[in-house]
């Protein structure tokens, strides 16, 4: 088996060279085993991680003791975003999916890093963002599509997170995550099956044809791949660079419309006014 290496999550891969080297050497590698609770409901976050073959179900508990999955991260991302949003904690629960290796790394030297606002600042709100559109999608999916449609979105998902076409899940695990019965994902599982796109022995289910998938799934999947390749694209060579203004030595991106536009003047050369009388306030 190839030894883990932080490079294999895709969000370290993407840091900057300043960056790697500030954070790799304080990854810690870690194997995650399918059932793993990696954080609980209103707990402190003390580790974000980057898984690089683990797949981590993000959860929410309801009142009666069920959970339902409304986001998963696999090696394209990070679990822990609620740390950099301004969150201590979150009102759901993260385990471990599918078994694999992942790095953690400890809360408070990930939030010092963001603070810097380098490139990894953009690359983490961009994937927070790319996390908001898969909770979006699910929810909107969950709404109105069937359920062999919201199945194979889910096995598409999974597939795209996992080395193997065989996945671990049971249909009483699945029912939780896509909000069904349990007889419904038999029924569904059961078309696909049929058909010839999978099959399913006790707590596997194994993916015979992607494209036989795809060309039964909903819209959904193609809408949040699209998305996310988009928002976690490299920046295109010669795109413009935003350079936030500093305050007491570290940059600060929380600026209004007169610093954006006094901003731009300079770095397009323009002479800026010693006063522009539309931000000119009187005070008796």
């Amino acid at each position: 088996m190839p030894t883990p290496h932080p490079r294999q999550n895709r969000l370290l891969a993407a840091l900057s060279a300043a960056e790697y080297r500030r954070l790799a050497p304080q990854c810690e590698a870690v194997a995650m085993a399918h059932g793993d609770v990696l954080y609980q409901s209103g707990g402190q976050l003390s580790y974000v991680y980057f898984p690089t073959t683990a797949v981590l179900s993000i959860q929410y508990e309801l009142e009666d003791g069920g959970a339902s999955e409304i986001a998963s991260v696999g090696n394209e991302g990070v679990l822990g975003v609620s740390l950099f949003m301004g969150g201590a904690s979150m009102p759901n629960r993260a385990v471990v999916h599918s078994a694999g290796d992942g790095y953690r790394l400890r809360a408070g030297l990930l939030l010092a890093e963001f603070h810097r606002k380098g490139p990894l600042f953009d690359l983490l709100l961009r994937y927070t963002q790319a996390l908001m559109t898969q909770m979006a999608q699910a929810a909107v999916c969950n709404g109105h599509h069937s359920t062999t449609q919201r199945l194979c979105r889910w096995l598409l998902h999974a597939l795209d997170h996992s080395p193997s076409s065989e996945l671990p899940v049971t249909q009483e695990a699945l029912g939780g995550i896509l909000g069904v019965r349990r007889e419904g994902i038999t029924e569904a599982a059961g078309r696909l099956q049929t058909l010839g796109l999978i099959s399913c022995r006790r707590g596997h289910i194994r993916v015979l044809s992607r494209t036989g998938l795809e060309e039964h799934v909903c819209e959904c999947y193609g809408v949040l791949r699209r998305e996310t390749a988009r928002l976690m694209a490299p920046p295109a060579a010669g795109a413009r660079q935003v350079h936030w203004p500093q305050r007491s030595g570290m940059p600060n991106r929380r600026i209004g419309q007169l610093e954006r536009r006094l901003l731009r003047r300079g770095e397009e050369g323009e002479q800026q006014p010693a006063s522009d009388p539309q931000f000119v306030f009187q005070f008796s």
